[in-house]
């Protein structure tokens, strides 16, 4: 990996991460369009901590009220919303790793969020009657939004995606539930960099990339990140998410196309 392709990749994280058309997808994607072949899962997860940064600066008011107040429903929501993911990362640790290196499942998963967003859309505007804040969320709704963000470990299936999905189905204002789905990546993130710490502790991480690669990919996908947290909050207050979905769509008969026909990068 040369330095322009990790500064690309963490743009590209930066960008995807909130926007809900799966960064890991996307970055499956473009290593498999750059050729790369070294190790690269402690790349990726360092460029998801760059995105970690940018959520503590945007979100730095509700992160202070959690703070201040660690006691109260949306740290048990946000807690009760990560447990799902947690079990599944656990106990699906070697399928997720080769799901990232051979990206056999990508095509499937594009589309799998392009559901997601449809019918979560769909169900939002379909169901009459006054939305949810942050008061009156349940332990339902946090569940739901936690599984849903189990199934986006795979890559192509987007984590902002089957949360706001989730959350949007469930009724929640549409910018709480942004700010809910931005709030519960950090522990979702910080999950993932322990782990992969753990591997490299242990020794049975494969040998990593340069430290200056890494380094250029986190600091880009913070800048980045910055950018895309308040376009995100933005579209989400006036916008529908069928626009994503239509391109995730797109993308996922593109690569299936290329697994199964053309096999320029598959």
């Amino acid at each position: 990996m040369s330095i322009f392709e990790a500064i690309i990749l963490g743009a590209v994280q930066g960008l995807t991460e909130f926007l809900p058309v799966s960064s890991s997808g996307h970055l499956v994607l473009l290593q498999k369009i750059f050729r790369i072949s070294e190790p690269v899962l402690l790349f990726d997860t360092m460029v998801h901590v760059g995105t970690l940064l940018a959520v503590f600066v945007v979100l730095r008011q509700d992160i202070w009220s959690i703070l201040r107040r660690p006691f109260q429903p949306l740290t048990f929501y946000l807690i009760l919303a990560t447990i799902p993911a947690v079990v599944a990362a656990l106990f699906f640790k070697e399928q997720i790793e080769k799901a990232f290196s051979t990206a056999s499942f990508l095509g499937f998963a594009f589309l799998i969020t392009s559901a997601l967003l449809i019918i979560s859309e769909f169900l939002s505007r379909r169901r009459s009657g006054w939305l949810k804040n942050q008061e009156s969320m349940n332990r339902l709704d946090a569940l739901i939004i936690g599984i849903l963000q189990a199934v986006a470990i795979i890559p192509g299936v987007s984590r902002s995606g089957s949360t706001l999905s989730g959350a949007l189905s469930r009724k929640l204002d549409r910018n709480f539930a942004a700010r809910f789905s931005f709030l519960l990546s950090i522990p979702a993130i910080l999950g993932a960099l322990v782990l992969q710490i753990n591997d490299i502790a242990s020794g049975q991480a494969p040998e990593s990339l340069p430290f200056l690669l890494i380094i250029a990919g986190t600091i880009t996908a913070a800048l980045v990140g910055f950018f895309a947290i308040n376009l995100m909050l933005r579209i989400i207050q006036g916008s529908s998410l069928r626009g994503f979905a239509l391109y995730t769509a797109i993308l996922g008969i593109l690569v299936l196309v290329d697994q199964f026909v053309t096999h320029l990068f598959f």
